[in-house]
C-alpha cells in the first residue's frame, strides 16, 4: 500500500487546518526554513508512529523539507484526524497510514507498513513501533540509527527494555525534555483533556467533584485546569512525594477507593494498568463519568465494568458509552477508555506542540549527525537544543529576559567568595 486513509475528499479541509496550526508554530517554521536550506536529513528514511493531527503534519513537512523521505502511521486507533491524513497524502506527498477508529489488526498492518520502508530513523508516541521492531523484526534494528520517543508511557517501556538488556538502538527521550514535559504535558494535556471531556459530555465542571488519578506533569495540568473551571478536585497517587506536592498545591488527596464515593468525573493520567477497576466501579455514584488521558487504553479496566453491567449502550452521545449496572446505576465511559483529548477532541493546542515538535525535529537532526556514535540506550535531549528552542519561543512571544554580566558569571563559577 502507498497509503491507507479514510477519504481523499477530506484533503482540502485538512490542508486548511494544517495551515491554521502552522500559524501558531513559529519555532517549527523557523526550523523548517533552515532545514529547507541546509538539507540536514538528505537521503534519510524516517518512519513515524505519532498522533496524526494538524501539528504532526507540520512536523512531517519540516522533516521532509530537510531532505528526508517520511512515512507516517497513527500511534492510537482513535487519535487520527482523517482530513489531516488525507491532506498529507494529497498535498504533501507523505505516505500516511491512519484511519480514525481503525481496529487493532489494521493498526498493526499500518505499523508494519511503516517498517516496510526500512526507516533509518524512527519516531514513536507510546513505543509501539519500536516494540514491534524488537519483537518481530529484530534483524531490521541494526539499520536504525536511532529513535525519538514522544510520550511518558513510551519512555517507561523503553527504559524497561534497556534495563532488560534488550534495547538494540539509541533512543532520544523527547518526552523528558524540559521543552516538552514542562509545557506539553502540563498545559497541553491540561487544556485538551478538559476540552475532550466537555465536548463529549457537555457537562458543567463548575461545582462537580473531579478525580485526577495521577499527579505527574499531565495530572498536574489536568487538575489545575479542572480547578480553573470551578471543579472541586481530588487527586489520587501512589507516589508519596507527588501526593505531598498535590496537597501543598491545594488539592484533596486520598486513595481511589475513598475518592470513588465522592467523584462525579474521573480521569486517569498514570501510564499504568487497572487504575479504575471492579472495586472502584461498584462504589461509584450513579451517573459517574470516567475517561483516560494516559497513552494506552489500559488504565480503565473495561472488562471488569462490562462484567458488572446489565446492559451496555454504545454512543449515547458521540464517543460516550453507557454501562448500566445490575443495581440500576449508570457509569458513562468516554472514548472507549482511550486518550480522551485526542479521541473526543483535537489534542493539544498548536502553540504548545510548537516546542515539542521543534524538539523532535532537532533531535532527529542530532541523531543523524551522531550516527554510529550513540550507544543503544535511552539518551536525554542535548541541553543546547532545549535552550535554543526556549530562546526562540520567547522571542516569538515578544518576551525578553536578562543576561548575566561578566561579574555575575564569574561569581557563579567561583567558590572563593562567601559572606
Amino acid at each position: 500500500m502507498k497509503h491507507h486513509i479514510k477519504d481523499p475528499a477530506l484533503a482540502a479541509q485538512g490542508k486548511k487546518r494544517i495551515e491554521w496550526a502552522d500559524r501558531d508554530m513559529p519555532v517549527l517554521s523557523e526550523i523548517r526554513r533552515r532545514f529547507a536550506s541546509d538539507q540536514p536529513l538528505a537521503g534519510i528514511r524516517i518512519g513515524a508512529c505519532l498522533h496524526v493531527t494538524t501539528e504532526t503534519a507540520n512536523l512531517m513537512r519540516t522533516l521532509k523539507a530537510g531532505g528526508a523521505s517520511v512515512t507516517l502511521c497513527a500511534s492510537n486507533p482513535l487519535s487520527t484526524q482523517d482530513d489531516v491524513a488525507a491532506s498529507l497524502v494529497a498535498h504533501y506527498d507523505i505516505p500516511t497510514f491512519a484511519i480514525k477508529g481503525e481496529q487493532t489488526p489494521t493498526y498493526y498492518r499500518h505499523l508494519n507498513a511503516v517498517l516496510d520502508t526500512k526507516p533509518q530513523v524512527t519516531m514513536d508516541d507510546g513505543a509501539d513501533l519500536i516494540t514491534l521492531l524488537h519483537k518481530a523484526r529484530r534483524a531490521q534494528a541494526k539499520t536504525v540509527l536511532g529513535s525519538m520517543e514522544e510520550t511518558t508511557t513510551g519512555v517507561i517501556r523503553l527504559k524497561a527494555l534497556e534495563k532488560a538488556g534488550r534495547l538494540k538502538i539509541p533512543i532520544i527521550a523527547v518526552n523528558d525534555a524540559q521543552t516538552k514535559h514542562l509545557f506539553d504535558n502540563r498545559y497541553g494535556t491540561g487544556q485538551s483533556t478538559v476540552d475532550g471531556i466537555i465536548r463529549a459530555t457537555d457537562v458543567l465542571l463548575a461545582g462537580r467533584t473531579v478525580v485526577a488519578a495521577g499527579y505527574g506533569w499531565c495530572g498536574k495540568g489536568f487538575a489545575m485546569r479542572a480547578r480553573g473551571m470551578g471543579a472541586n478536585v481530588i487527586v489520587t497517587e501512589v507516589d508519596p512525594i507527588k501526593a505531598i506536592e498535590a496537597v501543598m498545591d491545594g488539592f484533596r488527596v486520598m486513595p481511589m477507593q475513598q475518592a470513588v464515593r465522592h467523584g462525579d468525573v474521573f480521569c486517569t493520567l498514570t501510564g499504568d494498568i487497572d487504575v479504575l477497576r471492579r472495586e472502584h466501579f461498584v462504589a461509584m455514584k450513579d451517573g459517574a463519568i470516567v475517561c483516560n488521558s494516559g497513552h494506552f487504553d489500559v488504565e480503565i479496566n473495561l472488562k471488569d465494568l462490562a462484567k458488572l453491567a446489565k446492559t451496555v449502550r454504545r454512543g449515547v452521545r458521540q464517543f460516550v458509552d453507557e454501562y448500566r449496572l445490575k443495581d440500576g446505576r449508570k457509569i458513562f465511559v468516554i472514548a472507549e477508555g482511550r486518550l480522551v483529548n485526542l479521541a473526543a477532541a483535537t489534542g493539544h493546542p498548536a502553540s504548545v506542540m510548537d516546542m515539542s515538535f521543534a524538539t523532535q525535529a532537532l533531535a532527529t537532526e542530532y541523531v543523524v549527525q551522531q550516527q554510529g556514535k550513540l550507544s543503544p540506550q535511552v539518551h536525554p535531549v542535548p541541553q543546547q537544543l532545549e535552550e535554543w528552542i526556549a530562546v526562540l519561543k520567547l522571542k516569538t512571544m515578544g518576551v525578553g529576559i536578562d543576561t548575566l554580566t561578566p561579574k555575575q558569571k564569574k561569581y557563579l563559577s567561583s567558590w572563593q567568595v562567601g559572606t
